[in-house]
Formats: C-alpha cells, sequence, structure tokens
C-alpha cells in the first residue's frame, strides 16, 4: 500500500527503523544545507559538535512527530525532533552508504550503521535542542488519543468547541486528535457509521459514545498492524477499498461514495449510515 502523508501509526514504524541505534554512541553527524528543515534555533552544523559522541537513549512518538533523546556520560545533553511532513522517512542502513540527495540528516552509529533521516518533497523539519529537559515544542504537543487522559468527557468537550464543523474537519484537527490524518478520520467515521460531513453538535449522547469507542478502537488497530511493521489493516476495515474510485463497501458490497469534505478528498458509504 502506498501511503499519503504519514499519519499516527505510520509515523510509530517509522520511529522503530531507528530503534537498531539505541545504545549506541554516535561516531559522525552529517546535515544537508537545508536550513528551512532544521527547526529549534541551532544551525546544523552546531548540531554535529553537540551530539557527535552522544548516546541515542530513548524515542517517543507523538501523532506525527517524533523525539529522539541522547545523553553523554549518562547525562541528557539533547534531543533530536521529527517531522515527516508528506514524504519524510526514517531508514537505517550499513554505515558507508553514500548519502543521497534527499538524506539531509545521517546519524553514523559506533556499531556500524548510519539512521537518516530522508525526505524528496523537503516538506518535514527537524528540531534540535540542547539541555537535560524535554523543549517546550514536545511538551506543548496536545494528549494523545490513547492516553488515559484522553477521557470520553474530553472528547466531548472537544466536539461541543466544534459543534458546528463537520466530523471530518473536527478529526483532522491536529490540536485535539494528534496523529488522526485523512485515511484514519475515514476510517472512523465509516466504521462508527456517521457521514464526514455531519456536524459535530450534530451527535446524540450515544453516537459521541460509539464515536469515541471507534476513535480509540481504530488507532490501536493501525498500531497493531501498519505501526508494527506496516502491513495493511484488516480486510473488514474501509482502509483497503478507499484509495481508488469505484470500490465496493466492505460492509455492505455498495459502491463507495467519494467527495471533497472539509477540503480533503473523502470515503464513504451512503447506505451504511446511522441515520
Amino acid at each position: 500500500m502506498v501511503f499519503p502523508m504519514p499519519e499516527l501509526a505510520e509515523v510509530e514504524f517509522y520511529r522503530k527503523q531507528w530503534d537498531a541505534g539505541r545504545g549506541q554512541p554516535i561516531a559522525a553527524v552529517r546535515t544537508a544545507r537545508m536550513p528551512k528543515l532544521f527547526r529549534g534555533g541551532m544551525e546544523p552544523e552546531r548540531a554535529a559538535e553537540v551530539f557527535r559522541q552522544s548516546v541515542f537513549s530513548d524515542s517517543s512518538a507523538l501523532g506525527k512527530q517524533m523525539l529522539f533523546q541522547f545523553r553523554r556520560d549518562g547525562t541528557v545533553v539533547g534531543f533530536i525532533g521529527v517531522h515527516l511532513g508528506m514524504t519524510g522517512k526514517l531508514i537505517c542502513r550499513p554505515a558507508g552508504v553514500i548519502p543521497g540527495k534527499h538524506d539531509h540528516l545521517v546519524l553514523t552509529m559506533a556499531n556500524g550503521l548510519d539512521l537518516v533521516f530522508t525526505d524528496p518533497r523537503r516538506f518535514g523539519r527537524i528540531r534540535l535542542a540542547t539541555g537535560e529537559t524535554e523543549p517546550d515544542w514536545w511538551t506543548g504537543l496536545p494528549v494523545p488519543v490513547l492516553s488515559a487522559d484522553f477521557t470520553r468527557r474530553r472528547f466531548a468537550e472537544i466536539l461541543d468547541r466544534r459543534r458546528k464543523a463537520p466530523l471530518k474537519a473536527v478529526l483532522l484537527s491536529q490540536d485535539a486528535f494528534p496523529g488522526v490524518g485523512n485515511w484514519m478520520a475515514d476510517e472512523i467515521l465509516w466504521q462508527a457509521r456517521l457521514h464526514p460531513g455531519r456536524t459535530a453538535g450534530g451527535l446524540d449522547e450515544g453516537r459521541k459514545r460509539g464515536l469515541y469507542r471507534v476513535l480509540r478502537s481504530v488507532c490501536r488497530g493501525a498500531l497493531r498492524t501498519i505501526g508494527e511493521d506496516f502491513s495493511d489493516p484488516p480486510k473488514t476495515w474501509l482502509f483497503r477499498y478507499r484509495w481508488k474510485a469505484g470500490q465496493a463497501c466492505p460492509r455492505c458490497r455498495n459502491p463507495l461514495c467519494r467527495e471533497e469534505i472539509a477540503g480533503r478528498t473523502t470515503c464513504y458509504c451512503r447506505v451504511c449510515l446511522d441515520d
């Protein structure tokens, strides 16, 4: 399957591609001269000085972003944040491969591996920070959908604040549902049997409970499949049929509908709606 802009599960998959370098010191740092890719107030050349000989100690993903932690002599010395944009990827390969023109950051590890950020269209970004504490641009990210703090009450408050917006637009709000993108929003609404153009304020309490349950279920399921090994979700999901026009709904076998809602191409089944 060819994915568009990486979402929650794809980001988790790419985060784990660097796992082979965890616990290893950085022997060398190579950065491309693409200043617009680098954020956080640190020049790429300075990053090479800060992170060389530090140990890659930890990583995490939140929504569409990743954070990598580095230590020296047991003390945290800095962080590298990654947003993949539309075409960015993290890869791991044997050291010594000549970097391609799209390889914007290469960390050569002591165990003979290169950890690489590559991005052909250069819409991604790399953030750099020094110090022991996680940077504000990470700690200020919204509550993850699968965290214990993302309660049903919080979900209801989000819908209430956006009551006039279509559900598709609401689910794409990264300040509320970090990591949920176009295909995941379609999947969630299809499984919940809700029209993506329906307003958030038009749901009764039962439908709100159902949408909350499906939202978290789809996120967990995507992480178990795509997030684990980039395999496709189950055949019973809309996911496998939404990408091309003319496909049939896997639930009722009627033709799927495709239209633009909230500025995004949207796929749903008009027959399966719970109205």
